[in-house]
């Protein structure tokens, strides 16, 4: 029996290049002078232009990475660190210049926040173009500012807590890197007892060949907050490397609950090489979901760590990886108190010769009595020159924990195919059936009925997969 192709996805809508006009670029690659020309042209405070600084020397004395994916490719000499479209940060889309709005229509954002957003923010390239959020909320002391915004309008907030408690630039050296040429992101704040109970949003697009996008995303959870926060990102396709190096820093106070939904779709000649971690006190909450579908290379952990008594962190994930590209995503959930719990659940797809990686840490701390903890690892592989790869740790250092790891990985067998099909299927529509089943735990866990965006790239990957 012939197995039919299963067919390269259709990116159409987001591979666009729009003839956009930029205001101003700093020159290729990395120094002290691009990182005092993009402080400049922000207008920012000393002690922001005095910290980029500090990051930029910590970065020149890290070594590049050697493990994860392969990064001998990826030049910094020739990424444009910073480049500004023609366009001031709007409130309004009506203001916002019509070339730059098309993109985001055709990506549903607009039509998202008017249906189901309590907030959007769009960066273009190294700005945030527009930027909104609902006077219900400003009215209950919600902040939801851009990060370029909020240096200015909030410096005590933002000094103490701006890579200070949380992801430092020490980490690593595209942390560090991140920290001396950051641009654009969100600032959130949710005060104490507040319950934002429709989501905000961020998009991130790239538009510009051979460029670099480092937005910056502070969420602060007063106790008994919540908020869901939905991240999505997408660029065109070009013959040149680009580079994405966000960060973002989640502060979960006592009894407060942060979602945190990502959409990463960047094209396959993107480097994916962002930062994510959360930091959760007494009785607090993080959910991650996270649904990595496009770029060349990726390392991706988004970490919590349960600081207070009685946290609780979730990471639900899939990662998709296709011909030319290698995904090398999980998480780490690291355990410092007593009565902390963590689940984990990734999956992941690859075919045409992709590579899937789960790369996880679980550590339980000597502190942590009566933690518990499970991470479950599966992975799909569509054809016989596809990889799946899953690399969990866990550092166990307290003997009262309940702990429990499973992982799975394996090809759509024959027998499966032709059990569908002698009941009534075709062979596309059987293949179809088992990779929708796959990934129906993380399709349910992400907010689609939110993001006209999100549920648009969901089908086209993971229903619109096979043909």
């Amino acid at each position: 029996m012939k197995k039919p192709d299963i067919k390269e996805i259709d990116f159409s809508i987001y591979d666009v290049k729009d003839n956009v006009k930029y205001e101003y670029q700093t020159g290729k690659g990395l120094s002290k002078e691009v990182v005092l020309e993009i402080s400049e042209q922000k207008n920012e405070p000393s002690w922001m232009r005095d910290f980029r600084l500090k990051a930029l020397e910590i970065y020149q004395k890290m070594p590049m990475p050697t493990w994860g994916v392969d990064l001998s490719q990826l030049d910094i000499d020739s990424i444009i660190a910073y480049i500004r479209p023609s366009a001031k940060m709007q409130r309004s889309w009506d203001e916002v210049p019509e070339e730059i709005r098309r993109t985001f229509e055709r990506l549903g954002i607009p039509e998202a926040e008017r249906k189901a957003l309590a907030g959007v923010g769009a960066q273009y390239d190294s700005e945030v173009v527009y930027h909104n959020i609902k006077e219900s909320l400003t009215q209950q002391g919600v902040i939801f500012e851009d990060m370029d915004t909020a240096v200015k309008k909030y410096p005590d907030i933002i000094k103490e807590y701006f890579m200070t408690k949380n992801v430092t630039p020490y980490d690593h050296k595209f942390a560090a890197l991140h920290a001396a040429i950051w641009s654009g992101g969100t600032f959130v704040y949710v005060p104490e007892g507040v319950k934002v109970e429709v989501p905000l949003q961020a998009y991130f697009r790239m538009n510009a060949p051979g460029s670099g996008q480092f937005e910056h995303t502070l969420i602060i959870a007063d106790k008994g907050s919540e908020v869901h926060f939905i991240e999505g990102c997408s660029a065109p396709q070009y013959s040149v490397s680009n580079l994405h190096a966000g960060c973002v820093e989640l502060f979960v106070n006592e009894g407060a609950r942060i979602i945190y939904s990502t959409i990463e779709n960047w094209s396959k000649n993107t480097y994916n090489l962002n930062t994510k971690r959360a930091i959760v006190e007494k009785d607090g909450i993080i959910e991650w979901i996270s649904g990595s579908f496009g770029s060349h290379k990726t390392m991706l952990y988004p970490a919590s760590i349960l600081k207070g008594e009685g946290a609780k962190a979730e990471y639900t994930g899939v990662t998709f990886a296709a011909k030319g590209q290698h995904l090398d995503t999980g998480s780490k959930m690291i355990h410092l108190a007593p009565h902390t719990s963590s689940k984990v659940l990734a999956k992941s797809i690859s075919k045409d010769g992709g590579i899937s990686s789960y790369r996880g840490l679980l550590k339980i701390g000597p502190n942590a009595e009566s933690a518990k903890a499970s991470v479950q690892c599966e992975g799909l592989m569509l054809d016989d020159i596809s990889r799946s790869d899953t690399m969990p740790v866990i550092e166990i250092e307290n003997d009262n924990v309940d702990i429990g790891h499973e992982a799975k990985v394996g090809r759509i067998s024959d027998e499966q195919i032709f059990y569908l099909m002698s009941r009534g299927l075709s062979e596309d529509d059987a293949r179809a059936m088992i990779v929708r089943g796959f990934v129906e735990p993380i399709a349910k866990a992400l907010p689609l009925e939110y993001a006209v965006e999100m549920n648009r790239l969901i089908k086209l990957e993971l229903e619109g997969a096979i043909g």
